[in-house]
């Protein structure tokens, strides 16, 4: 199954916790933090939203990171993805 979002929401994954530290320490899975940094998968088209013209800066293998729990979650053949806004994205990670 292939998602395709409307006006400016964006499908990203995001990237995998680290699992130890800087210094070495294995963290468990409740002690990770949730990771910021995602994928963008799919865009869609813009246009305008809420009365105005809404161009979309993101494309499609960008890294980006994302406000901490934004979002809407889905499951896609065994897949967790998530749908955001456009607004909901903070930077691209060149």
């Amino acid at each position: 199954m292939k998602l395709k979002p409307l006006s400016d929401r964006v499908v990203i994954k995001m990237t995998e916790a680290e699992e130890t530290t800087a210094s070495g320490i294995v963290l468990v899975s409740s002690a990770k933090e949730k990771p910021q940094v995602a994928e963008v998968l799919a865009v869609g088209p813009g246009g305008v939203v809420d009365g105005k013209e809404v161009v979309m800066q993101v494309k499609v293998g960008d890294k980006v990171i994302t406000s901490k729990y934004s979002g809407t979650e889905v499951k896609i053949d065994g897949e967790e993805l998530i749908v955001v806004r456009q607004n909901d994205i903070l930077a691209i990670v060149e």
